[in-house]
């Protein structure tokens, strides 16, 4: 009986993308910066940090439960995918369902203390997260898509803690669609062959040769975004000390790329997490010298 459990535990673990948490990391570092620029004194309440923390965990979870979902009749055809647990036949699809559907209700229990104008905001959230996996099939930019469910924790975060979702939420919902599009390309670039050959559309394919200009292009509308987020915020030297150290990173992600190598545009998609980390801190930091500041 335990051995059993173990064992499904183990492909749970795998359909959840427990044992990969990159994902959850960058769904997280943007939902950070929500939670942060929207705290009223400049500080959030750690409730707000643990709510909106474990709700994008469970919320990634789901989605990874739906996108294999979504893709279980491809994965077994895919080099990077075929040891997936649709793909090896070691889960079924009510089993699946069943748990995304768990996984989004827990989520959904998590925004309950919170205000009417936030559990109306999560609807859209579910939506997308639920709905993306099956964009591939039609859309020619479905990282664009993605980039929508990944930055909806960003209105969520302002609707919680100011009860509204002013303009410098939305201005920080672009930036960070369009970061998503730039580092989910390049994880696409690693599948592109495979891709073109089951009939999956990705931006990597309608990009072409195009595929490296598309993604510092959109890297630089994320940094520049950034920049007027930070203004808008009122933010300082610290917080554009953490964007410049976010465009050394992005800059070396171009080296990465421009060969086109699978392996290289992998790395370069896994760095995108020290960008959001850097981002994160120089944030943090920023606001906590302001509030020590204006306490001495």
């Amino acid at each position: 009986m335990f051995a059993h459990l173990k064992d499904r535990l183990a492909v749970y673990a795998q359909l959840t993308r427990l044992d990969k948490p990159i994902g959850s990391l960058l769904l997280l570092w943007p939902t950070l910066w929500g939670v942060w620029l929207a705290a009223d004194g400049g500080w959030p309440q750690v409730s707000m940090v643990v709510i909106f923390t474990l709700g994008t965990l469970l919320m990634r979870s789901a989605g990874c439960v739906i996108n294999d979902y979504a893709d279980r009749h491809f994965d077994a055809h895919v080099a990077r995918t075929q040891h997936r647990p649709f793909a090896r036949g070691v889960v079924s699809e009510k089993e699946a369902l069943l748990l995304a559907a768990g996984l989004a209700g827990l989520a959904f229990l998590l925004v309950l203390p919170l205000n009417a104008l936030t559990w109306v905001m999560s609807l859209p959230a579910v939506l997308l997260a639920g709905s993306y996996p099956f964009t591939k099939r039609f859309l020619a930019l479905p990282q664009a898509y993605l980039g929508l469910a990944f930055s909806f924790g960003i209105p969520m975060a302002f609707a919680a803690s100011q009860n509204t979702v002013p303009l410098l939420a939305w201005v920080l919902f672009a930036a960070n669609t369009f970061w998503t599009i730039a580092y989910d390309t390049e994880y696409a670039m690693v599948d592109r062959a495979d891709d073109l050959k089951i009939g999956i559309r990705t931006s990597a394919i309608t990009f072409g040769r195009f595929d490296v200009l598309a993604i510092m292009l959109c890297h630089t509308l994320f940094l520049l975004l950034m920049g007027v987020v930070g203004a808008m915020a009122g933010l300082g030297a610290v917080y554009l000390a953490g964007l410049m150290a976010a465009g050394v990173l992005i800059m070396q992600q171009y080296r990465q790329i421009r060969p086109r190598e699978p392996a290289a545009c992998f790395a370069a998609f896994l760095a995108n997490n020290r960008v959001g980390a850097v981002v994160c801190a120089g944030l943090v930091l920023d606001r906590g010298w302001a509030l020590w500041g204006a306490a001495g």
